[in-house]
Parts: structure tokens; C-alpha cells; sequence
């Protein structure tokens, strides 16, 4: 099954942390073998600055993204 990871660089969402955020779910899918399971892209704003730093993971926008809500979301939504 093929995923969808987007990753929102708009400035507001890069500067609160998705600058980290793509380098850990780049490792992330290293790691777990994903690179060919999942279409990393990212996008310019989802419009939801005051809620950021945003991803959205399989069509469902998850925001106040820290270190250890993405993890849980990758390991929820990408494990076999």
C-alpha cells in the first residue's frame, strides 16, 4: 500500500520546526525500509499557519507537530 507524507514549508510551519521535521521523516523511512512505500512532497501552506507546524499523512491534516506526535503518527499509519 502507497502512502502520502505532506510536509508544510511554508514559513510559519518551517521556522516551528518542519525544517526538523523532513530530516527525521526522511530518516524515519530509511530506517523502516518505506522510501518506496511513501511519496514524501511538500507543499507551500495549508492554510492552517496557527495551528502548525502541519502534516498531513494519508489526506488527514495533523497539526502541532512535535518530535514525539510524528513519531507516533509514522509508526500508526506505516507499519505493516
Amino acid at each position: 500500500m502507497k502512502h502520502d507524507i505532506v510536509i508544510c514549508m511554508g514559513s510559519s510551519c518551517f521556522a516551528r520546526g518542519n525544517k526538523k521535521h523532513l530530516l527525521l521523516i526522511e530518516q524515519y523511512l530509511a530506517d523502516h525500509g518505506l522510501t518506496d512505500t511513501v511519496v514524501l512532497s511538500g507543499s507551500r501552506c495549508e492554510d492552517q499557519c496557527t495551528s502548525g507546524p502541519n502534516i498531513r499523512i494519508d489526506g488527514q491534516l495533523y497539526g502541532d507537530i512535535n518530535t514525539e506526535r510524528l513519531m507516533e503518527l509514522l509508526s500508526r499509519h506505516l507499519s505493516a
